[in-house]
């Protein structure tokens, strides 16, 4: 296919809204459905759909807050926090905990989501979430209105029903992805395809 006409749309323009354009395109993210505790022990549950792998060796994770949240908070005071994996079953919990909810208030306690406790760290994790990324606090960078939080993995907790000879399915996983507006993506279409190390694998 070629794409004939393009339209240009400059951060700092007038009517242009870089973050629905970049949401709109930067498709799909993975959701970071993060638990922390605040210092007086209330559990937090947010999701963040800026979220990916920082690094392998150490393993780090890292998502970001668009402006300065509860999750944020928690992190910085508590230094740990954990990566739900954001369930296709669980979309409108994930979904409903992204309301406003005030910083003394816990979204699992208000939206009846079961939480259980985490292996290392001291943030439940969410019960009914197939697959848990315990961290302990790494840093964070702060980038105009947001902040990169940097996680160090101090456990995965899976659930044995998506393990597939002892690793997580992606299908039995039934991840969510947040694409633009208020789309979400479902169920995605998996295909195997074999990487190329070399230009001579290339068929």
């Amino acid at each position: 296919m070629s794409f004939e006409t393009r339209t240009t749309f400059r951060p700092g323009d007038e009517h242009v809204n870089a973050y629905k354009l970049m949401t709109a395109i930067v498709v799909p993210r993975p959701i970071a459905w993060v638990t922390t505790l605040s210092s007086e022990g209330v559990v937090n549950l947010a999701p963040h759909s800026f979220y990916t792998v920082a690094c392998a060796r150490p393993p780090i994770v890292q998502f970001t807050s668009v402006g300065r949240k509860d999750t944020l908070r928690n992190a910085l005071e508590t230094g740990e926090f954990v990566v739900n994996l954001a369930y296709g079953p669980l979309m409108d919990a994930v979904n409903n905990s992204s309301a406003a909810f005030a910083a003394d208030q816990s979204e699992p306690a208000q939206l009846g989501i079961t939480m259980a406790p985490s292996e290392v760290v001291r943030p439940p994790r969410v019960a009914d979430s197939p697959a848990a990324i315990e961290c302990r606090l790494h840093s964070t960078h702060e980038l105009g209105d947001s902040t990169i939080v940097l996680g160090d993995v101090v456990a995965f907790s899976v659930a044995d029903e998506v393990l597939v000879d002892g690793h997580p399915e992606f299908t039995r996983l039934d991840p969510l992805a947040r694409l633009g507006k208020d789309e979400w993506g479902v169920h995605t279409q998996v295909r195997s395809l074999t990487r190329p190390r070399t230009p001579e694998d290339i068929s």
